[in-house]
Order: C-alpha cells, then structure tokens, then sequence
C-alpha cells in the first residue's frame, strides 16, 4: 500500500502548494458526500505498481480527508479485456449502488464495457477516470471507450494531453472533460553525484515504456563512466523482459544495466535518493508521475517528448526546462542526450538548479482531490443524468 502523504510542510526545504494556498483554490466542503469509487483489484498489490493505482489509492485517501465518504468497490478481472462472468459482475455491482449514487470508475476497467455502464447510466451518476485512452493501443477497444465515454456523465483525465485527445479523437463535449493531474508528495532533496553517473528508470519492463531504446542508447555510450537500475514490474510482459535481459548480455551492459524488479515504499524513496538523473524513454505515456516524483527530490530528468511527459517536466518560472527532452523511438537522440548529460558538468549543473527551482512548484495530491472533488460535486448536483443507452 502507498504510505499516507506527509503533511504539507512537514520538509521545511520544499514548500508543497496545498489546495489550500493554490490561487483562487479553496477545499471543497463537501460534509459527509458519498462516493463509490470502483478499481481494479491490483490496486494495492507490491507486485504490480503502477501510477494508475497509485493515483487511485492517493486520491480516496485524500478525498477521504476533504471529507467524503469513500465506498471501495475492487473488482477482478482481465481489465480492459474482461471476461463475460467480469462484465456481469461489474453490472450487477452497479445494480446495487443507490438511485441517484455518485460513482467513480477507473477507465481501465469502465472504458471498454458500454454495455454494462450506459443501461445504468438513468439512474447512477457516472463518472470515468481515465488513465490511458486505449485508442492506440487497440481500436476495437478504442471504439468502446469512446461509446462509453459518451454516455456518463463526466470525464476526469490525469493530463492536459489526454483531454485535448479525447476532444480530438472522442468528439467528446468539452464542458464533460475534466483534468485532474497527480500530487507528488514532499520528499527530501537529493543532491546527487559531481559526474552524474547513476541512472535510474522507474517504468514497468513492457514495450510501450521503451526500455529496449534506453538499452540501445546505452550501448552507444558505453566508452562513458555510467550504471543505470531499472526499477519495475517483470511479470507483465515476460517475452520482452526476456528480450530485453538477451539484449542486456549482447551488449555486455550486465554488469551496469540492473533489472531488480519492483520496488516501493522506503525501498524506491531509497533508488530515487541513489540517483543524479531519471532516464524515461516511453514510446507513449499520459503524464508520468515519475516525472515528478524525482523532480520534487531535485533530481533532473531525460525523457521522450511522449504524450504527456512534457506536461510532467514542465518548466521553472524563468521558462528553463529541469531536464532534457527527446524524440520517442530515437536511441540515437537518446545516446546524444546521455552523452551530453555525463560529458557536460555545466549542463548537470544547470540543469539540477531548474529541478530544484521546478520542485518548489509542484503541487500535493490534496490539489488534485479539491479539482476530482469539484466535478463530483457538480454531477451530484446536475439534474437527471439522461435515459438507458444502449452501446453502439
């Protein structure tokens, strides 16, 4: 499980902006509000971290705190691809929530079950929290968000990005499309090493993450001093994670490229505090909370200029990126920007002033409860949410 967010300002070296001290932000006063909030069942499982299940788990606590009634409803399955016995039971979940209930779903196990969700969508007030859109990943799974999507009664997206896709690719009505980006909690500044040589990378080993361009790249500077662990999930995907170990041994990295497996808690806050720079060569990626959680340890980043990973680096007041932006699926651009990063003490430099100027603005996970918050309050208040659809 992911340990409760400190309290703001409890790291006298990072001022983290709260809900309350966010410009024209207030907490919400919500009394005793209920909502039931329905996840994949993975959520708090060690062996499969994900941001996806860390922003849930982050924001039902600290909706919790603001003072809602969180109802918990995980449910098994093959999400996004479930059974017929998983579609029936997530149907017969919803036909037991109140009339009038206010419901929110993780869009890795609403998105793609339009027949499930719409016939109830008269009755319940239905709102979709959505991660990743599927479209790219599987159009037939991209025609049935999209259906979905269109039929409840508001959207809450992690990124700015996904909102302009959904709008885009959707068609979906932008007064129903909501962004809600994730907290990052206070964490101690890290000051790293004067020749930036320990790399890390906090991804799950499948391909979208890219972990196959980041090895590449690493072998074209492997003349360089430099180790890099790569902290994550191996079960998802063993065919590319065994890929990638033969791809590791080929370029005889195996003594400078780790694969340790998932880490949490102490032991991940421990890999980030062992690190000068966090690589992320994601092929797509909606926000990446890594991002930011090295970021608000001071620690510069080399990521792909994916979806939304620019959104997540950001920049400081002064408009400086705290790190260095490449093309996805460029190993090339990669290797040039690692290149760069261990031959430059300037460049480290630099760039670990932006970072540090950076974490000072990031904002807590209570900022992103207040605006999740806010659209729940709003659908509770709506009138009638609309007749049974029926999918498409």
């Amino acid at each position: 499980m992911v340990p409760a967010r400190p309290e703001t300002g409890t790291d006298p070296t990072r001022p983290v902006v709260g809900a309350d001290s966010a410009p024209g932000r207030t907490r919400p006063t919500v009394g005793t509000d209920v909502v039931h909030v329905v996840l994949p069942n993975d959520i708090d499982d060690p062996a499969t971290p994900s941001g996806g299940n860390v922003y849930d788990r982050r924001l039902c606590q600290a909706l919790t705190r603001a003072g809602w009634a969180v109802r918990e409803h995980p449910v098994s399955g093959g999400w996004p691809r479930p059974g017929a016995d998983e579609r029936a039971g997530l149907a017969g979940l919803l036909d037991g929530l109140p009339d009038d209930a206010v419901v929110l779903l993780d869009g890795l196990v609403a998105s793609t079950v339009p027949e499930a969700l719409l016939p109830r969508a008269h009755r319940l007030r239905l709102v979709v929290l959505l991660h990743m859109p599927l479209d790219a990943e599987d159009p037939t799974l991209g025609r049935a968000e999209r259906t979905t999507l269109a039929g409840v009664a508001a959207v809450v997206t992690t990124s700015d990005w996904t909102r302009r896709h959904l709008l885009d690719r959707y068609a979906l009505p932008a007064d129903r499309v909501h962004v809600a980006t994730p907290g990052v909690d206070p964490a101690p500044l890290t000051v790293g090493t004067d020749t930036g040589t320990r790399l890390l990378c906090v991804a799950a080993l499948t391909p979208n993450k890219g972990h196959d361009v980041l090895v590449s790249a690493l072998a074209s500077v492997a003349d360089l001093s430099w180790s890099c662990r790569c902290v994550g999930s191996t079960g998802r995907d063993p065919a590319f994670v065994a890929r990638l170990r033969r791809q590791v041994d080929a370029d005889n990295l195996a003594d400078r490229v780790h694969l340790p497996g998932p880490l949490t808690g102490a032991e991940l806050a421990a890999a980030y505090a062992g690190t000068d720079l966090l690589v992320l060569a994601s092929r797509g990626e909606t926000y990446g909370m890594v991002v930011t959680e090295a970021l608000a340890r001071g620690i510069p980043v080399l990521v792909t200029a994916a979806g939304g990973l620019p959104e997540a680096v950001g920049r400081t007041p002064d408009g400086r990126l705290p790190g260095l932006l490449v093309p996805p699926d460029d190993p090339t651009a990669l290797a040039a920007a690692l290149r760069h990063w261990l031959g430059d003490a300037g460049l480290r430099r630099a760039l670990r002033q932006a970072a540090r100027q950076r974490r000072d603005a990031l904002t807590d996970w209570t900022v992103t409860a207040a605006r999740v918050a806010d659209v729940l309050t709003r659908v509770r208040a709506a009138g009638p949410v609309g007749r049974p659809l029926s999918p498409a």
